[in-house]
């Protein structure tokens, strides 16, 4: 088999297991405060052929100087920029957790309005669909409100919260992402997309309602499905491998 074409270097996105030839790129969002390094663990429970990058946000890990946008459409014009030459070289799917469900659905919009070649499938996890969002107004909380908050919901990092030395690092990205979130929320959104949509949920998530994760379904004209685990908000923390052998299992009915 021939080799495909490389897709260009950016800073956008990471790959921590290359395959040389993939038949399927799933391209991994990560939630608010997150970064690529969320979905390290992924290709190792990932098929041989599908290649997994996870996309990294302005002002964290090695993009950590940069300025953090805090509107979805600075976040998601310039993402729409950078990927669309890495969905030429093979079928690709994207997924996002949380704020990245939200932003993976509109870069998959932004690219499809343009005529680019967009995702073969949009998966979501632990995010309300568009259209049943609510803004909370924790971008707008003081620091340890905001801090309380975030370290209720979990998640990898929940302890470092409060270590002194860290909370410079890693609170500016969560309160710029829940101040994007915010704005998201009431403002306009992406419609329904001509791709299947599965979402994944925690059935015992804070957040977003089950009803509220399973009416992304109302956003496809392809098809949707919802899948829920035991867990709260990040339940992907002890159910990614499940997740993503799910994934992996739907894509090889992409073809």
């Amino acid at each position: 088999m021939a080799l495909l074409p490389a897709p260009p270097s950016t800073p956008w996105l990471r790959t921590y297991q290359p395959v040389a030839s993939p038949r399927v790129r799933l391209i991994c969002f990560p939630h608010a405060g997150g970064a690529a390094s969320f979905y390290r663990a992924w290709p190792q429970w990932a098929p041989a052929d599908v290649e997994v990058s996870a996309v990294r946000y302005p002002g964290r890990e090695e993009r950590i100087a940069e300025p953090i946008p805090t509107r979805m459409a600075d976040l998601a014009g310039p993402l729409a920029d950078a990927l669309a030459p890495w969905t030429t070289t093979c079928t690709t799917v994207f997924f996002g957790h949380s704020m990245g469900a939200s932003v993976a659905h509109e870069v998959a919009a932004l690219l499809a309005a343009r005529g680019d070649r967009g995702p073969a499938a949009l998966f979501v996890s632990g995010r309300a669909a568009p259209h049943r969002l609510r803004r909370v107004g924790n971008g707008d909380l003081p620091d340890e409100q905001l801090l309380t908050e975030v370290s209720e919901l979990g998640g990898p990092g929940a302890d470092a919260l409060r270590e002194p030395e860290l909370r410079d690092l890693v609170l500016p990205p969560i309160r710029a992402d829940y101040q994007l979130v915010d704005a998201y929320a009431a403002g306009p959104k992406a419609g329904a997309l001509d791709v299947p949509v599965v979402a994944y949920l925690g059935e015992s998530d804070p957040g977003p309602t089950p009803d509220d994760v399973r009416a992304w379904s109302q956003l496809t004209t392809a098809g949707g499905d919802a899948v829920a685990y035991p867990g709260d908000h990040f339940f992907l923390v002890p159910h990614g491998e499940a997740v993503v052998r799910d994934i992996g299992s739907r894509l090889a009915r992409l073809g």
